[in-house]
C-alpha cells in the first residue's frame, strides 16, 4: 500500500469532495443525485472515515469498488485495523463511536474489511487545471505538502499519520497559515455547521451523517455544489 497516491486530472467530468461519511451512503445517494453527479465521467473524493455511526458502513466495500470513487483513510478506518491486528484500542469507546457493527462482526468477516481499509491512502493529490488538490482526513503536521508526501513515502512515521488522522489543533487554534505546494487542502474529522475555510485548508465535515449536511465541493472551483450550501 501506497501512503501517498495522485490522481491524474479528470479531462470528462466534475471531481467532488465530500466530508465524513460514516455509514450514511443513502444519504450521500441523495445528495450526489440532487448535485447532477454523473458517474460515467464525474469523480467523488472522500476525506476518509466511510464507517460507524450510521446503519450502512458495510456498503463502503461496494462503494471502494467504483472506479468514480476515492478516498483516504481516516481514523475510523484506523480503528478497525487496529482492532483486527492489535494494538492499543478501547473497545467501549471504540463501540461508543460507532464501531459495534464491526466489533461484533466475525474475525474472517473483518478481515475483509480491514484489508480493503489498508489499501487506502493516508494522503491524496488530485491533479487540477489551477493546481494540486490535496485530501487528508484531519490535519496535516506539515505547512509544506513535499514535506508531507516524503515523510509518507520513505519515513512511515507513526506520529506524521496520527496528525493526518486524528488532529483537531487546526480548527482549535483557528490557523490561517497555508499549505505550500497545494491550490487547497481538503480534510474533515472535525464536524463544523458550514464548511470553513482556514488559510488554504477547507473543513468539509458538515454532519451529513448527523443532523448536518453533506458539503460537496468542486475541485475545480473551490465551490460548494451541494443542495444546502447556500441555505
Amino acid at each position: 500500500m501506497s501512503r501517498f497516491r495522485r490522481v491524474a486530472a479528470n479531462s470528462k467530468g466534475r471531481d467532488l469532495a465530500v466530508g465524513d461519511i460514516h455509514g450514511h451512503f443513502r444519504r450521500l445517494e441523495q445528495c450526489l443525485e440532487a448535485a447532477g453527479f454523473d458517474p460515467a465521467v464525474d469523480r467523488l473524493f472522500s476525506v476518509g472515515d466511510l464507517v460507524d455511526r450510521g446503519p450502512h458502513s458495510e456498503e463502503c466495500l461496494d462503494w471502494l469498488e467504483q472506479p468514480w470513487f476515492h478516498a483516504v483513510q481516516g481514523n475510523h478506518e484506523s480503528l478497525a485495523i487496529t482492532c483486527l491486528h492489535g494494538g492499543r484500542l478501547d473497545l467501549e469507546m471504540y463501540r461508543a463511536a460507532g464501531g459495534g457493527w464491526f466489533i461484533d462482526m466475525p474475525r474472517d468477516r473483518q478481515a475483509i474489511f480491514v484489508e480493503r481499509f489498508l489499501q487506502l491512502p493516508i494522503a491524496l493529490e488530485v491533479q487540477t487545471d489551477t493546481g494540486p488538490i490535496g485530501l487528508l482526513h484531519a490535519d496535516s503536521p506539515f505547512n509544506d505538502w513535499s514535506a508531507l508526501r516524503d515523510s509518507l513515502l520513505f519515513d512511515d512515521d507513526a506520529g506524521v499519520r496520527e496528525v493526518c488522522q486524528w488532529s483537531r489543533q487546526r480548527l482549535k487554534e483557528g490557523n490561517t497559515e497555508r499549505v505550500a505546494g497545494l491550490r487547497a487542502l481538503l480534510v474533515g474529522h472535525t464536524p463544523v455547521l458550514r464548511a470553513k475555510q482556514l488559510g488554504n485548508v477547507w473543513h468539509l465535515d458538515t454532519g451529513g451523517w448527523a443532523s448536518g449536511h453533506f458539503s460537496l465541493m468542486d475541485l475545480a472551483s473551490l465551490r460548494l455544489v451541494s443542495p444546502a450550501a447556500d441555505e
